[in-house]
C-alpha cells in the first residue's frame, strides 16, 4: 500500500508542473499569436492547453484509480488509469484534427503574419521548456509504470518538434518573405493526429488484454519450480488490473505420494514467495501428479510427448498422469493461437493417442499459451 500511495504520489506532482509549465506556455504563445497574426503559433498555444489537460486527466485518473477495492468492485479500480489514457489520446486527435482545420483555412485565405524580436526569443525559450518538461515526464512515467505520463511526455517532445517547425517557419518569412506556416501548421497537425492514434491503440491493447511481460512471467515460473517437491509450472493466467497489479493462477507438477497437508502447505508457502517476490497475487494454484514409481508409465509419457509434439501446433504436453488400475490416462497440451483449427489440433491428439494406446481411456486437456 504505501509503494502505491509513494506511486501515485509522484503521479499527481509530476502533472501539477505539466499543468503549471504548459498553461504559463499556453497564455504566452496565445498573446504572441494573435498579435503576430500566426495560425501556427495560435494552434501551438491550443496544443498547450490540451496537453494541460492530460495531465488533469491523468491526475484525476491517478486518484480514482487508487479507490480501496469495495463490494462493486471487489478487484480495485486500477483499471481506470487506462481510461484516463484513452480520454488523453482522444484529445490528442482532437487538437490534431483542429489544427489541421485552421491550417488548411489559412491555406485557402492565406493572411501575412508579423514576427518580433521578442517573439521568437519567447518561441525558442518555449521549445527548450517542453525539450525538459517532456524528458522528465516521460522518464518519470517510467520509472513509475504509468503510461498516462509517458504518453504526455511524449506528447511534449513532440509539441516541442511542432513549436521548433514555427520558428523555422517564422526565419523563413523574415528572410524570403515567403510565409509557409499554414502548409506546415497542416503537416505538424497530420503528426499530431497520427501520435494519437498510436497512443489510443494501445491503450485499448491493454483494455481488451495482453499477453504479460514475458521477464515476468518467466520469474514467476521460476520462483514456483524452486520449491524442492515442484517438478514444473505450467498454465500461468495473469489479470491485471491496472498499472503493476496482477491476480493469476498456476498449476504445479507434484509427485503423487504428497498428501493434502503437505499440498496446502506447499500451496500456501508458493503464493507467499510470489507475492513477496513479484507483487502477484495467486488466488489459484492447481496440482498436477504425475507417476513416480512406475517405470511403464515414464516410457508411455515419453513416447507420448513425441507423437503429440509432431504437430508443430502442439507447443508442449504437461500434466501426463496413467492410471493403471482404472486404465486411465490424462494429460494437458498447449496449442497455439497460430493454429487455423485449435479444436482440429486437439481432435488430432486425440487421435493419434488412441491408435497407439487403445487400451486406455484417454482424457486430454486443450490449453493455451496465455503467458
Amino acid at each position: 500500500m504505501e509503494r502505491k500511495d509513494s506511486r501515485n504520489r509522484i503521479i499527481i506532482r509530476t502533472g501539477i508542473i505539466g499543468i503549471v509549465a504548459n498553461v504559463t506556455l499556453a497564455a504566452f504563445k496565445a498573446v504572441i499569436g494573435i498579435a503576430s497574426n500566426s495560425i501556427a503559433i495560435v494552434m501551438d498555444a491550443v496544443n498547450n492547453l490540451s496537453d494541460a489537460a492530460s495531465s488533469v486527466i491523468t491526475i484525476v485518473g491517478t486518484k480514482l484509480a487508487g479507490k480501496q477495492a469495495d463490494r462493486e468492485h471487489p478487484f480495485g479500480y486500477g483499471r481506470i488509469e487506462y481510461l484516463s489514457e484513452m480520454l488523453i489520446s482522444m484529445l490528442v486527435l482532437y487538437a490534431g484534427a483542429t489544427a489541421f482545420t485552421e491550417s488548411v483555412k489559412k491555406i485557402i485565405n492565406p493572411v501575412r503574419p508579423e514576427y518580433g524580436k521578442a517573439m521568437l526569443i519567447i518561441i525558442a525559450v518555449a521549445i527548450v521548456v517542453k525539450i525538459l518538461l517532456g524528458l522528465y515526464v516521460k522518464s518519470t512515467g517510467k520509472k513509475v509504470k504509468s503510461d498516462s505520463l509517458v504518453n504526455s511526455g511524449r506528447d511534449a517532445l513532440l509539441d516541442s518538434v511542432i513549436s521548433m517547425t514555427t520558428l523555422i517557419s517564422a526565419g523563413i518569412y523574415i528572410i524570403f518573405g515567403f510565409s509557409t506556416e499554414a502548409w506546415l501548421g497542416a503537416i505538424i497537425a497530420l503528426v499530431i493526429i497520427k501520435s494519437g492514434f498510436e497512443m489510443l491503440k494501445e491503450t485499448v491493447s491493454k483494455i481488451l488484454g495482453e499477453r504479460a511481460e514475458v521477464s515476468l512471467v518467466k520469474d514467476i515460473k521460476a520462483t514456483v519450480k524452486s520449491f524442492p517437491m515442484v517438478s514444473g509450472a505450467y498454465d500461468l493466467v495473469l489479470h491485471n488490473y491496472g498499472p503493476d497489479l496482477y491476480n493469476g493462477s498456476v498449476h504445479i507438477e507434484v509427485p503423487e505420494k504428497l498428501h493434502a497437508d503437505e499440498l496446502d502447505r506447499l500451496t500456501r508457502k508458493i503464493t507467499m514467495e510470489v507475492y513477496n517476490k513479484h507483487k502477484v497475487l495467486l488466488t489459484a494454484v492447481g496440482v498436477y501428479s504425475y507417476n513416480t514409481n512406475d517405470a511403464k508409465a515414464v516410457e508411455i509419457r515419453d513416447n507420448v510427448n513425441k507423437l503429440v509434439t509432431k504437430d508443430r501446433y502442439v507447443l508442449s504436453m504437461h500434466g501426463f498422469y496413467i492410471d493403471e488400475e482404472e486404465k486411465k490416462m490424462r494429460f494437458d497440451i498447449v496449442v497455439s493461437f497460430d493454429a487455423p483449427d485449435r479444436n482440429k489440433v486437439h481432435e488430432n491428439a486425440y487421435d493419434i493417442v488412441e491408435k497407439d494406446y487403445p487400451e486406455y481411456d484417454i482424457y486430454i486437456s486443450m490449453d493455451a499459451d496465455f503467458s
